[in-house]
């Protein structure tokens, strides 16, 4: 096969994302036209379908073997299904952010909001953590209907147009979105060191972190979160999200549990003190995984092939 020239590569690259931006922008401007149970219904459907189909389902089916070898094959199969409607319906609730912001009261079981009541008014910084579970978003959706702004950390697409089109869907977190890297570092200790809060998702793996248990295998695990709550004695809040069962209307629901926050221990010594933080982490986010593991994002590569 013929090796193309960078600078064909490159416009390969552009065009292919020019193509994906296309139809990002035209599914994100159907699905905004359907009522949000409709679209919901729409992505878990597509999800449903589609997931089983790509290559990465085989790989979602053997991190689910890693993790859960007490569960019968059958269950993990049912599982891996359900990750991906569960993704599918994420993805498609997109352009209707702003419809559960407006119904939050009826759509939303809210728990635990004293805790993040106390965040917001113990004139400390703070760090609030959820999972990719259910649909996330609303954890920050959360923090903004009580009043607790955020400085998020997210992983950037690839494709920018993508990634604008992202941050129309999350306006209504009136959230500063700092993308992973560099500016992210700087973004966190900024706000911290301001007396803010930020929000992080350290569910996912990273390369330059250290190994950490996840599901009793070493999981590479970003420290800022333990080491900026050690830092800066800022208390981390994990913020659970979950789907419910659809009403009798149909109508979907969600619980959003804020925490009471993890006791992080100081010893002096900053790298272990750090590396049993995320230890904590890990254990948390592993408990909520645990109890709906249909609901996490199996898709994505947590543990090394």
């Amino acid at each position: 096969m013929a090796k193309h020239s960078p600078r064909r590569r490159a416009f390969d690259r552009l065009l292919g994302h020019r193509l994906e931006a296309v139809a990002a922008y035209l599914a994100y401007g159907l699905l905004g036209l359907l009522p949000l149970d409709t679209a919901s219904a729409m992505g878990a459907w597509a999800g449903r379908v589609l997931g089983p189909r790509l290559r990465t389902h085989a790989k979602v089916l053997r991190r689910l073997r890693q993790a859960m070898p007490e569960l019968p094959e059958e269950r993990r199969r049912i599982i891996a299904c359900q990750s991906w409607e569960n993704l599918g319906r994420t993805l498609a609730e997109y352009p209707h952010i702003k419809t559960i912001a407006r119904d939050w009261d009826r759509r939303v079981e809210m728990v635990g909001a004293e805790h993040l009541r106390a965040l917001r008014d113990d004139g400390r910084p703070g760090i609030c953590v959820t999972a990719h579970l259910a649909n996330w978003e609303l954890a920050g959706l959360a923090c903004q209907k009580l009043g607790l702004p955020l400085t998020i950390v997210y992983r950037a697409p690839n494709n920018r147009w993508v990634d604008h089109l992202l941050a129309r869907a999350r306006r209504p977190l009136h959230a500063l979105l700092v993308p992973k890297g560099r500016d992210a570092a700087r973004g966190m200790v900024a706000a911290l060191r301001g007396g803010g809060h930020i929000g992080v998702l350290p569910d996912q793996k990273l390369n330059e972190g250290i190994p950490v248990p996840f599901f009793g295998r070493d999981a590479m695990t970003g420290t800022f979160t333990a080491d900026l709550a050690l830092r800066y004695d800022a208390p981390i809040v994990p913020i659970r999200v979950t789907r419910l069962a659809a009403d009798r209307g149909g109508e979907r629901r969600f619980r959003v549990e804020a925490m009471a926050p993890l006791a992080l221990k100081s010893s002096g010594d900053r790298a272990a003190d750090t590396r049993a933080g995320m230890g904590a982490v890990n254990a948390v986010l592993e408990g909520w995984v645990r109890a709906h593991p249909g609901q996490w994002m199996w898709s994505h590569n947590r543990w090394p092939d």
